[in-house]
């Protein structure tokens, strides 16, 4: 295992395998902003279908899960799913930018040595979103958009600047 730039351990010198766990819509399309950072890295996505499935799948392989929102008799189904996805995968770092859908991911991961990455997305200026405050507790490393939002986290909070 070799350190890479991240800070992490990775299987080889230049590669990490990502997980990039995101809702559609918005969440998607922070996540889209990012993939420069990921050019060198192996990645895939878990997100929910929507009109982008296309667009996304030309990007990496993807994972369509319920939208436990929307359907919350799916959530111990998603669950499951999020369990047999990593094992499967077996990602480095499992990174979001939200929403619920990141929560399994992240207790999943923990417990299988993934290192795990919460970005808050642009758009909190002032408070934190109800994923946050959870993943707070939850991730390696926790990331704010906007200074504002220090104040309202812990220690583990990061601000560099925007990051989309």
């Amino acid at each position: 295992m070799i350190e890479n730039a991240w800070g992490f351990h990775s299987r080889s010198s230049k590669s990490l395998k990502i997980a990039l766990i995101c809702t559609h819509g918005g969440h998607l399309t922070e996540t889209l902003q990012l993939l420069e950072a990921f050019i060198e890295h192996d990645i895939f996505f878990v997100t929910h279908h929507s009109i982008r499935d296309e667009e996304v799948q030309k990007i990496a392989p993807v994972y369509f899960l319920d939208n436990m929102a929307e359907k919350p008799s799916s959530i111990p189904i998603v669950i499951l799913n999020a369990l047999f996805i990593l094992i499967r995968e077996k990602p480095d770092v499992i990174l979001s930018l939200g929403a619920d859908i990141a929560l399994p991911f992240y207790i999943w991961g923990r417990l299988l040595s993934s290192k795990t990455i919460f970005i808050e997305s642009y758009c909190r200026i002032e408070s934190l979103s109800r994923t946050g405050r959870i993943a707070y507790w939850l991730v390696d490393i926790f990331w704010v958009q906007w200074p504002k939002l220090l104040s309202q986290c812990g220690t583990k909070a990061r601000y560099k600047g925007a990051v989309i």
